[in-house]
């Protein structure tokens, strides 16, 4: 009667498969959401926030775009209902620090300054030279010798 178990050439009973081959996909933490948006908002570039998680630059744009584009905003108003929290709970340092913040972002939401005038182009500055090289320049005195001789 033949063994209903599979076996491989050696013998040995074939074992079924537990994970998948080839590299294992990543899994995205809460922890690192959190520790991504704080690095963010400490200003850290995209390479060095991959380095410090054990990532890929790619793989940290991939699964942590929103924690890369919105981090320090994210850091900044869970900082402010820690404030709040603080501040209802009667702590008057807290009250003056959430009112010195309030205060920083709105002499910063001002209007932006004009931008400057952009510069003309290279064809633009020739055109610009060449109309004025007939006036302004002592080419001026050579032109007008050179229409009498013609």
């Amino acid at each position: 009667m033949a063994d209903p178990t599979p076996t491989d050439l050696f013998g040995e009973p074939i074992k079924p498969r537990t994970e998948r081959r080839g590299r294992k996909k990543y899994q995205k933490l809460e922890s690192d959401q959190e520790l991504v948006c704080l690095l963010v908002a400490a200003s850290w570039s995209q390479a060095r926030i991959a380095r410090y998680i054990g990532c890929d630059e790619k793989t940290l744009r991939k699964y942590y775009s929103r924690e890369l584009n919105e981090g320090a905003d994210l850091i900044e108003g869970k900082a402010l209902e820690v404030l709040l929290r603080k501040m209802k709970g009667g702590e008057n340092r807290s009250v003056h620090k959430l009112l010195d913040v309030i205060d920083e972002n709105r002499a910063t939401d001002k209007a932006p300054e004009p931008k400057p005038e952009p510069k003309p182009g290279k064809k633009e500055q020739a055109e610009i030279d060449a109309s004025d090289a007939s006036q302004n320049s002592s080419w001026a005195d050579d032109l007008a010798k050179a229409q009498r001789l013609n």
